[in-house]
Protein backbone atom coordinates (compact mmCIF):
# COMPACT_ATOMS: atom_id res chain seq x y z
CA UNK A 1 0.00 0.00 0.00
CA UNK A 2 1.16 3.83 -0.96
CA UNK A 3 1.08 6.53 1.42
CA UNK A 4 0.71 10.23 -0.70
CA UNK A 5 1.10 12.44 2.06
CA UNK A 6 -0.01 15.59 -0.20
CA UNK A 7 -3.15 13.60 -0.09
CA UNK A 8 -3.42 13.41 3.39
CA UNK A 9 -2.40 17.26 3.82
CA UNK A 10 -5.09 18.16 1.55
CA UNK A 11 -7.75 16.07 3.38
CA UNK A 12 -6.46 17.78 6.84
CA UNK A 13 -6.73 21.26 5.06
CA UNK A 14 -10.53 20.59 4.11
CA UNK A 15 -11.52 18.89 7.21
CA UNK A 16 -10.40 21.87 9.17
CA UNK A 17 -11.97 24.35 6.70
CA UNK A 18 -15.22 22.45 6.73
CA UNK A 19 -14.88 22.45 11.06
CA UNK A 20 -14.19 26.35 10.89
CA UNK A 21 -17.14 26.76 8.95
CA UNK A 22 -19.38 24.55 11.30
CA UNK A 23 -17.91 26.56 14.81
CA UNK A 24 -19.09 30.16 13.30
CA UNK A 25 -22.47 28.61 12.17
CA UNK A 26 -22.71 27.12 15.61
CA UNK A 27 -21.25 30.60 17.03
CA UNK A 28 -24.69 32.07 14.85
CA UNK A 29 -27.23 29.81 16.67
CA UNK A 30 -25.65 29.85 19.89
CA UNK A 31 -26.09 34.10 19.91
CA UNK A 32 -29.67 33.67 18.69
CA UNK A 33 -30.82 31.94 21.30
CA UNK A 34 -29.23 33.92 23.70
CA UNK A 35 -30.57 37.06 22.18
CA UNK A 36 -34.01 34.63 22.15
CA UNK A 37 -33.91 34.13 25.99
CA UNK A 38 -33.25 38.07 27.20
CA UNK A 39 -33.95 40.41 24.16
CA UNK A 40 -33.61 43.05 26.00
CA UNK A 41 -29.90 42.42 27.14
CA UNK A 42 -29.19 42.61 23.66
CA UNK A 43 -30.24 45.64 22.72
CA UNK A 44 -27.08 48.01 22.30
CA UNK A 45 -25.62 45.28 20.82
CA UNK A 46 -27.92 44.80 17.78
CA UNK A 47 -28.46 48.48 17.34
CA UNK A 48 -32.18 48.52 18.05
CA UNK A 49 -33.94 48.22 20.89
CA UNK A 50 -35.28 44.99 21.69
CA UNK A 51 -37.73 46.23 25.00
CA UNK A 52 -40.79 44.34 25.49
CA UNK A 53 -39.95 41.60 23.05
CA UNK A 54 -40.65 37.98 25.29
CA UNK A 55 -38.19 35.56 25.57
CA UNK A 56 -38.34 32.98 23.21
CA UNK A 57 -37.75 28.97 23.62
CA UNK A 58 -34.21 27.74 22.64
CA UNK A 59 -34.44 26.92 18.76
CA UNK A 60 -33.01 23.15 17.50
CA UNK A 61 -30.58 22.32 14.92
CA UNK A 62 -32.36 20.92 12.04
CA UNK A 63 -30.24 19.17 9.40
CA UNK A 64 -32.16 19.13 7.04
CA UNK A 65 -33.07 22.97 6.99
CA UNK A 66 -29.29 23.10 7.69
CA UNK A 67 -28.74 21.58 4.13
CA UNK A 68 -31.47 23.29 2.36
CA UNK A 69 -29.84 26.44 4.30
CA UNK A 70 -26.42 25.46 2.90
CA UNK A 71 -27.42 24.99 -0.83
CA UNK A 72 -29.23 28.77 -1.00
CA UNK A 73 -26.24 30.42 0.79
CA UNK A 74 -23.83 28.35 -2.37
CA UNK A 75 -25.71 29.59 -5.24
CA UNK A 76 -26.32 33.18 -3.93
CA UNK A 77 -22.64 33.28 -3.66
CA UNK A 78 -21.74 30.87 -6.97
CA UNK A 79 -24.39 32.81 -8.80
CA UNK A 80 -23.52 36.32 -7.76
CA UNK A 81 -27.36 37.04 -6.84
CA UNK A 82 -28.90 38.24 -3.13
CA UNK A 83 -32.50 37.82 -2.83
CA UNK A 84 -35.46 35.19 -1.53
CA UNK A 85 -36.32 33.82 -4.69
CA UNK A 86 -33.41 32.23 -6.83
CA UNK A 87 -32.41 32.91 -10.63
CA UNK A 88 -34.98 30.07 -11.49
CA UNK A 89 -37.96 31.65 -10.35
CA UNK A 90 -37.91 29.23 -6.74
CA UNK A 91 -38.60 30.32 -3.35
CA UNK A 92 -37.32 28.89 -0.20
CA UNK A 93 -40.52 27.34 1.05
CA UNK A 94 -39.94 25.28 -2.35
CA UNK A 95 -36.81 24.18 -1.32
CA UNK A 96 -37.62 23.62 1.96
CA UNK A 97 -40.01 20.95 0.92
CA UNK A 98 -38.08 19.22 -1.71
CA UNK A 99 -35.27 18.69 0.88
CA UNK A 100 -37.82 16.16 3.32
CA UNK A 101 -39.25 18.94 5.60
CA UNK A 102 -42.89 18.90 4.42
CA UNK A 103 -44.73 21.89 4.74
CA UNK A 104 -48.43 22.34 4.28
CA UNK A 105 -50.09 22.11 0.53
CA UNK A 106 -50.84 25.70 0.70
CA UNK A 107 -47.87 27.21 0.83
CA UNK A 108 -46.13 25.76 -2.19
CA UNK A 109 -49.05 26.79 -4.71
CA UNK A 110 -46.83 29.60 -5.77
CA UNK A 111 -43.28 28.93 -6.26
CA UNK A 112 -41.70 31.90 -5.34
CA UNK A 113 -43.27 32.12 -1.68
CA UNK A 114 -41.07 32.00 0.94
CA UNK A 115 -42.59 32.15 4.46
CA UNK A 116 -39.37 30.48 6.41
CA UNK A 117 -35.88 32.58 5.16
CA UNK A 118 -33.93 35.82 6.45
CA UNK A 119 -31.07 35.94 4.74
CA UNK A 120 -28.03 38.57 4.69
CA UNK A 121 -25.06 39.62 2.99
CA UNK A 122 -21.90 41.13 3.16
CA UNK A 123 -20.86 40.42 6.40
CA UNK A 124 -18.08 39.21 8.46
CA UNK A 125 -19.31 36.27 10.03
CA UNK A 126 -22.30 34.51 10.82
CA UNK A 127 -23.01 35.85 13.90
CA UNK A 128 -22.50 39.09 12.47
CA UNK A 129 -25.04 38.58 9.75
CA UNK A 130 -27.63 37.30 12.98
CA UNK A 131 -27.24 40.64 14.31
CA UNK A 132 -27.88 42.98 10.66
CA UNK A 133 -31.12 40.81 10.35
CA UNK A 134 -32.24 41.52 13.96
CA UNK A 135 -31.04 44.92 13.65
CA UNK A 136 -33.50 44.80 10.26
CA UNK A 137 -31.74 48.06 9.17
CA UNK A 138 -32.68 49.79 12.38
CA UNK A 139 -36.49 49.69 12.13
CA UNK A 140 -38.30 50.93 15.34
CA UNK A 141 -41.57 49.03 14.91
CA UNK A 142 -41.12 45.46 16.10
CA UNK A 143 -44.19 44.26 13.35
CA UNK A 144 -42.73 45.71 10.48
CA UNK A 145 -39.07 44.50 10.81
CA UNK A 146 -39.85 41.13 8.88
CA UNK A 147 -36.54 39.52 10.05
CA UNK A 148 -36.99 40.52 13.43
CA UNK A 149 -40.36 38.82 13.30
CA UNK A 150 -39.07 35.68 11.83
CA UNK A 151 -35.67 35.10 13.86
CA UNK A 152 -36.98 36.43 17.56
CA UNK A 153 -40.51 34.65 16.73
CA UNK A 154 -42.45 37.95 17.36
CA UNK A 155 -45.17 37.34 15.11
CA UNK A 156 -47.98 34.70 15.94
CA UNK A 157 -46.71 32.96 12.64
CA UNK A 158 -43.15 32.51 13.95
CA UNK A 159 -44.06 32.47 17.89
CA UNK A 160 -43.78 28.11 17.99
CA UNK A 161 -41.20 27.72 14.78
CA UNK A 162 -37.83 25.89 17.17
CA UNK A 163 -36.39 23.90 14.22
CA UNK A 164 -33.91 25.87 12.14
CA UNK A 165 -30.75 25.73 10.00
CA UNK A 166 -28.15 28.03 8.78
CA UNK A 167 -26.03 28.20 5.48
CA UNK A 168 -22.73 30.27 5.08
CA UNK A 169 -20.83 30.84 2.03
CA UNK A 170 -18.18 32.96 0.14
CA UNK A 171 -17.06 34.12 -2.84
CA UNK A 172 -14.54 36.73 -3.54
CA UNK A 173 -15.64 37.66 -6.88
CA UNK A 174 -19.03 38.17 -6.03
CA UNK A 175 -20.83 41.03 -5.20
CA UNK A 176 -21.31 40.70 -1.58
CA UNK A 177 -18.09 38.19 -0.88
CA UNK A 178 -20.27 36.57 2.12
CA UNK A 179 -24.26 35.34 2.02
CA UNK A 180 -25.81 33.51 4.96
CA UNK A 181 -28.99 31.99 5.26
CA UNK A 182 -30.80 31.33 8.46
CA UNK A 183 -33.89 29.02 7.72
CA UNK A 184 -36.83 28.96 10.91
CA UNK A 185 -39.32 26.21 10.34
CA UNK A 186 -41.90 24.15 12.33
CA UNK A 187 -43.72 21.38 10.21
CA UNK A 188 -47.64 21.76 12.74
CA UNK A 189 -49.69 24.34 11.99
Amino acid sequence: MRFYPSCLIVFLFFTHTFSAQESTIKAALDYLNLVRANPTQFSEEVGVSLKGVEKRPVMQWNETLAKAAQTKAEDMAKNNYFGHVDKKGYGMNYYINKAGYKLNADWLKNPKENYFESISAGSDSPREGIIDLINDDNVKDHQKAGHRLHLLGISDFHKKSLDIGIGWATNPNSSYKTYLVVLVARHDW
